[in-house]
């Protein structure tokens, strides 16, 4: 079956629903659509406290519809009131170090989940452009370097596998139903609304900390763990081009630079004015401040992943060249801004 996209010329204002819209990626897509002139739709899960998290400043902006990934009943519910024209799958559950402790519930949302939204939108409205969050973390122990979309998947943790089948499962339905459904295997992408549990965020915490005198030490895993970095807001953008192509495909998002978590940490401290020293190296590494002997960085073994991702970096030469899409926002831009975004977050007591 086709899946080219069907030649509609819209006369009224697009129609977006954002799964997961509370989170990093949910709130910069939704302002980017706002301004694009779409109605947005956010799913977002009923919670004792409710929350609404990165999307706070989109109320009234936003009309929020409450569901669950897990729940099919309020997935069609959702399709019914958001009657959308594209669909952004970016509800999971995505720390990884939680898929190891909770890897069934990760599948529900992450596997399963999918699957459930794609019947809901074969079901209620098969002409709705979709796009699923799939993510570096199906390379895992990488079989070539860098990646791109032909390179072999092999995950390593519960999260990974969960997001390798929802990438599948989209692939499945655009193939047998000849649906508009995408992926986007997006590598790592950071910003100053990132939650506090991911290694980006807890280092950048931790320096205000440390600068204010709030914090002694900063206790990470493995810092020769390496990553291709970029900033959120270039990533959703990204996303919003995948819906716009005349065919649905995958692309791959990335920077094409690694960085290893020793460096962002370093990088970190010198935006807050701080210098480092490392010392030693393996499990026993450590870093002082310059010129003393004051230890403000710690390996702890204990942060250790149970199997290891070493080394992650994208060819994004396919999302260049047929997309447009270039990142805008460098590496040293990124740590910067998240920095002083928490070190004014901490003056103002909401850290």
């Amino acid at each position: 079956m086709s899946r080219k996209k069907k030649n509609c010329i819209f006369f009224y204002m697009k129609r977006a629903l954002i799964t997961g819209i509370t989170g990093q990626d949910g709130s910069y897509l939704a302002e980017l659509l706002l301004e694009k002139g779409y109605e947005v739709f956010g799913l977002v899960r009923r919670k004792s406290k409710l929350d609404f998290n990165n999307a706070e400043h989109l109320k009234g902006k936003v009309e929020f519809i409450f569901g669950d990934m897990t729940d099919s009943a309020s997935l069609l519910r959702a399709m019914e009131i958001a009657k959308p024209d594209e669909i952004y799958n970016l509800a999971a559950q995505s720390f990884v170090t939680t898929s190891w402790e909770t890897p069934l519930s990760t599948a529900d949302i992450n596997a399963i989940g999918v699957t459930k939204l794609l019947e809901a939108v074969r079901l209620c409205k098969p002409d709705t452009c979709v796009y699923q969050a799939s993510t570096s973390e199906m390379f895992g122990k990488v079989q070539a370097i860098p990646q791109n979309e032909n390179t072999p998947f092999y995950p390593r943790s519960p999260y990974g596998v969960s997001k390798l089948y929802g990438h599948w499962i989209t692939k499945n339905y655009r193939e047998s139903y000849g649906m508009f459904a995408c992926s986007g295997i997006l590598f790592n992408h950071e910003s100053e609304r990132r939650g506090a549990e991911f290694v980006t965020r807890k280092i950048t915490i931790a320096v205000a900390k440390i600068k204010a005198g709030l914090q002694d030490v900063l206790e990470l895993g493995n810092l020769d763990a390496s990553r291709d970095w970029g900033h959120s807001a270039d990533y959703v953008r990204a996303m919003w081009l995948m819906l716009q192509q005349p065919m649905a495909d995958d692309f791959v998002i990335a920077t094409g630079k690694t960085h290893k978590v020793r460096e962002f940490v370093d990088l970190a401290f010198k935006a807050a004015g701080m210098e480092l020293e490392f010392h030693d190296g393996g499990v026993k590494e450590y870093a002082t401040l310059k010129g003393t002997k004051k230890v403000v960085v710690r390996v702890n073994p204990q942060f250790f992943r149970p199997a290891e991702v070493d080394l992650l970096i994208g060819d994004a030469s396919k999302a260049r060249k047929v997309l447009g899409w270039e990142p805008e926002i460098s590496y040293e831009q990124l740590v910067e801004r998240m920095v002083k975004s928490d070190m004014k977050l901490l003056a103002e007591g909401k850290i």
